[in-house]
């Protein structure tokens, strides 16, 4: 069961997107996916930032999401007007309730390779 209010933050999650502009060329733009997003947001401590960048770059939250398939690391969140580039995807791996989202902010926009 989980606690009242522990996904008491909303967040947006964007997906790059490519598709043809009117004189046939490629318009590439970030596209809402899913908004409103229920999601817990954690600043994380310097001892996770520190295990986590070790793998995945410069983490600087963890995005708690209940459980929403297609998530994918190419994508980016924005909360309270921040955009945050997903680095990681971390399902639960028994029982599917939810996601953590490791990302961080303002290196690149989430904006892909």
């Amino acid at each position: 069961m989980r606690r009242a209010g522990k996904y008491r933050h909303r967040i947006t999650l964007q997906a790059f997107a490519v598709s043809r502009d009117p004189l046939g060329g490629d318009a590439k733009a970030w596209a809402d996916w899913h908004r409103d997003v229920p999601a817990e947001v954690v600043p994380l401590s310097g001892r996770e930032f520190t295990a986590a960048s070790a793998e995945h770059g410069q983490v600087t939250a963890r995005m708690e999401i209940p459980y929403l398939p297609g998530v994918l690391h190419t994508m980016r969140a924005i909360f309270d007007g921040q955009v945050y580039a997903i680095r990681a995807v971390l399902p639960d791996p028994t029982a599917r309730s939810h996601i953590n989202l490791m990302v961080d902010a303002g290196v690149s926009d989430g904006y892909p390779g």
